[in-house]
């Protein structure tokens, strides 16, 4: 009973834990999309900048599918022999005996109840990092668009509010998970991949600039228009300002 509480335990933290890349798809997501659609009301460009998303979540599919791969070919699923045999062949209770069984995956074993032992990296650090720093990059543009007098309702605000408290949830979960259930080798690449993601893509390949190739880094486009848009109406002010005098 004991083991299958942890376990039905660990199956919900995982469950919430990965449910998390639907929350912050769906809050930034509807951030990014306001955003750019009430500067330019160009759906080509709002499509533009949301196919960020789409590139870190098949970065996030395509580690979830590698490390899958990684831990079956390192790991072995072993069930534990029941304490009658274990008497009977003279071994220490701490040490039970383990029954080797080959072939089986990873999911397939811990689904039977049984022990799985192997190479892992923690994938709930790895997506926790990678929404965080998501999270960050594509709310950090809204400071400089209200400095530059962009147009920003309500909407638009409260959905910057969400992906704050959002972006601190996420923060606080990722303190709880290396406080209350420490695996810190396994977290610790996790991290570092997360991190890795972002750096190769927001600090790499999205500072090429918009492209065919490349959807930008984020308020490419928005920005700048919003600064000539403002000198333009300064430009008309003063001319009418000449004018009248």
């Amino acid at each position: 009973m004991e083991k299958a509480a942890k376990r039905n335990e660990d199956t919900v933290q995982r469950v919430f834990l990965r449910s998390g890349w639907g929350w912050t798809c769906i809050f930034v997501g509807s951030f990014v999309f306001l955003l750019s659609f009430s500067v330019r009301r160009s759906l080509t460009l709002s499509l533009r900048h949301l196919s960020r998303l789409a590139v870190a979540g098949g970065l996030w599919l395509g580690f979830r599918k590698l490390l899958c791969l990684l831990e079956n070919a390192t790991g072995s699923c072993y069930e534990p022999l029941s304490s009658s045999l274990e008497l009977a062949s003279g071994t220490n209770g701490d040490q039970p005996l383990l029954l080797l069984h080959e072939g089986e995956t990873k999911e397939a074993c811990v689904r039977s109840g049984m022990l799985w032992r192997g190479y892992e990296v923690s994938e709930d650090a790895l997506l926790l990092c990678l929404c965080c720093l998501l999270l960050a990059e594509e709310t950090a543009v809204f400071g400089p668009y209200l400095s530059l007098g962009g147009p920003s309702g309500a909407p638009l605000r409260i959905l910057f509010l969400f992906c704050v408290l959002l972006l601190s949830l996420w923060v606080f979960l990722l303190l709880c998970l290396l406080a209350y259930f420490p695996r810190f080798p396994t977290q610790l690449l996790g991290g570092a991949l997360g991190c890795l993601s972002w750096r190769v893509l927001y600090q790499g390949w999205y500072r090429l600039g918009p492209s065919w190739y490349c959807p930008g880094r984020p308020g490419v486009g928005l920005l700048s228009t919003q600064s000539k848009q403002d000198e333009i109406s300064e430009t008309l002010c003063e001319s009418n300002d000449t004018e009248i005098n």
